[in-house]
């Protein structure tokens, strides 16, 4: 089994010293929240994690969620670690304090995320979707349901899925066939198949909330008449106490490559009692509230997981003896294996990236508490924009970045990586979900680029490039040659913008083919951008800390000379264009 130490600090250096948003540090909300207050709730997130989350991954790994006459079984531990984990109150870190929450900002919750991320996967999934489904529901159904629901979705006892994905579509959601009737009480009556339901059953709480999208009798195709419902497994009481079953069944349970102890269902509504959330016909833009929040979650998972690989990777490289270096440090015919050059490129390429991305959610984080919190809105607007522009990058880039970083970290154990008693393919398994749920990320790099560059608000991309050209201006001499070698990339990326809005006119096929492109050549930028606001920093405050700057400083200097130059060469390949590629015959 992996071993996992929560990276605390760097946690804590970011929340101390990177938390420079203006807007951000104007809300009131969190005046509160100091860092005193957030070392001791990283700290205790770190004791959970550590010692009694991180064994579930091999238990539900070994023994998956199951179903058993007609109930879905959880794995072993599972149920005395939630019931652990409700009690401590982890559920509740984001929530209202108006529905028993504790109020923490997203900019203290993405860290707890990432930690659950990285020590069990499955486990946390059971709870990460009950917060997604709780906002969705505290943006946009009445307060009678509010009321009615949210305070036991914030205890824990209930817990919530988001039903999307049918047979006959999966991102084309506009397809769906689940129908939704209309009785006399003002109740509708919900019908069809749901697949791939995260958390869809399981025996960890006494009731599942499901927000299911379905299309009224009266309503027009396309994804112009879906409509969102909330469809308990169980109906309440007239005294809100669980009462009847609802017509909701599982009829079966994914076997998977990873995540295997996360209850992946298939849900049957027969005529299954719905209550409508909101305005008909506007499910789909209510459910985004949930799925982009979700989608960026994806994004911590992947770097969740990279931490945990790049850990353990560290750890086996100082113990593992193989081959001799070119300058030799050994007097029995073997050096170990972090002496290797190549072994500490594979080191150093996990470490910059992950503390990059680290680095870059932290950001994320504080726009999106502007976006939902602040008082003037046009700075609410500019900070929705800059989030729909980066929820892509950090879903995508992140994931598909946490696979390269795996699959080096089975390369660094060599055979024994292969192995399950490491437990590195089990990362990999694992991982190998998030590159597709929530919208695989060739779907997630077409959005960006036919959706997200630009708005009714203007031009996104040009406001964030401008942004970073802005921030990036030092006046710390060392920090400048950092900053110039990132106004090079930005000058690519904004030759790039311009390809793509000029194919935009002319050839889509072009743009499509160039998305993947695009959007790792503004990532890779992005990272560099944080990085570029951890050296101020670090050189500012050198003499503070001299041996925490040093490795922040030279893992920058890694970032910008081995892995930002990935930024050009992904813009050289998307420019040749997409003739060859759609006129080439497959036979």
């Amino acid at each position: 089994m992996p071993s996992y130490t929560a990276p605390v600090d760097d946690m804590l250096f970011l929340f101390e010293k990177l938390r420079d948003n203006k807007n951000y540090n104007e809300l009131e909300k969190y005046n509160e929240v100091n860092l005193d207050l957030v070392k001791d709730i990283l700290e205790e997130a770190a004791k959970i994690n550590q010692n009694l989350i991180l064994p579930l991954a091999l238990a539900g790994d070994e023994n998956p969620a199951k179903l058993e006459n007609g109930v879905v079984r959880t794995p072993p531990g599972y149920k005395e670690a939630y019931n652990k984990y409700i009690e401590d109150g982890w559920i509740s870190l984001s929530c209202d304090p108006k529905y028993g929450g504790q109020g923490m900002p997203k900019t203290v919750s993405a860290f707890f995320d990432e930690m659950l991320s990285a020590t069990s996967l499955s486990f946390k999934l059971y709870s990460e979707l009950t917060i997604g489904a709780y906002n969705c529901i505290s943006h946009h159904a009445s307060d009678e349901m509010k009321d009615k629901y949210l305070p036991k979705m914030v205890e824990g006892k209930w817990s919530g899925t988001m039903c999307l994905t049918e047979p006959v579509c999966g991102t084309d959601l506009g397809m769906l066939k689940t129908k939704a009737v209309e009785q006399p009480d003002g109740t509708f009556k919900i019908s069809g198949q749901k697949i791939f339901i995260t958390s869809g059953d399981h025996d960890l709480t006494e009731n599942i909330i499901h927000l299911v999208i379905a299309r009224a009798a009266d309503s027009p195709p396309g994804t112009k008449g879906i409509s969102l419902f909330l469809v308990p497994k169980f109906i309440l009481n007239e005294d809100g106490s669980v009462g009847p079953r609802n017509g909701v069944s599982t009829g079966s349970v994914e076997h998977k490559m990873g995540i295997k102890g996360s209850a992946t269902c298939v849900l049957n509504f027969d005529d299954a009692v719905g209550y409508m959330i909101g305005v008909k016909n506007k499910g789909l833009s209510q459910m985004f509230t949930m799925m982009n929040l979700e989608r960026i979650l994806v994004g911590i998972q992947g770097l969740g997981i990279s931490e945990i690989a790049y850990q353990n990777s560290l750890a086996y490289a100082k113990e593992r003896k193989q081959g001799k270096t070119n300058n030799t440090k050994s007097t029995n015919g073997a050096d170990f294996i972090i002496e290797h050059a190549d072994i500490r490129r594979s080191l150093l390429n996990m470490k910059s990236i992950i503390e990059g991305e680290r680095a870059l959610c932290f950001w994320l984080s504080q726009q999106t508490e502007v976006s939902l919190n602040h008082p003037d809105e046009k700075v609410k607007k500019e900070a929705s924009d800059y989030v729909s522009l980066m929820t892509p990058v950090v879903k995508s880039l992140f994931t598909d970045l946490a696979m390269e970083i795996i699959n080096d970290a089975m390369q660094i154990h060599g055979g024994y990586g292969y192995t399950k008693d490491q437990g590195i393919e089990q990362l990999y398994r694992d991982n190998r979900i998030t590159p597709i749920y929530e919208g695989t990320n060739s779907v997630q790099a077409a959005d960006l680029v036919f959706r997200k560059l630009s708005n009714k608000n203007g031009n996104i991309i040009s406001k964030f490039l401008e942004l970073i050209k802005t921030e990036c201006d030092s006046k710390n001499e060392k920090v400048k040659i950092f900053s110039k070698e990132l106004n090079y990339y930005l000058d690519i990326l904004s030759k790039f913008t311009d390809w793509i809005n000029d194919k935009s006119k002319e050839e889509k096929d072009d743009v499509s083919a160039a998305a993947n492109d695009y959007l790792k050549t503004l990532g890779f930028v992005s990272l560099a951008y944080t990085w570029i606001k951890v050296l101020e920093v670090s050189y500012n405050d050198y003499d503070k800390n001299k041996d925490f700057y040093d490795d922040k400083i030279n893992t920058a200097k890694f970032y910008f000379e081995k892995v930002l130059p990935r930024a050009e060469y992904h813009y050289k390949s998307a420019i040749s264009g997409s003739s060859n590629i759609m006129n080439f015959k497959f036979n």
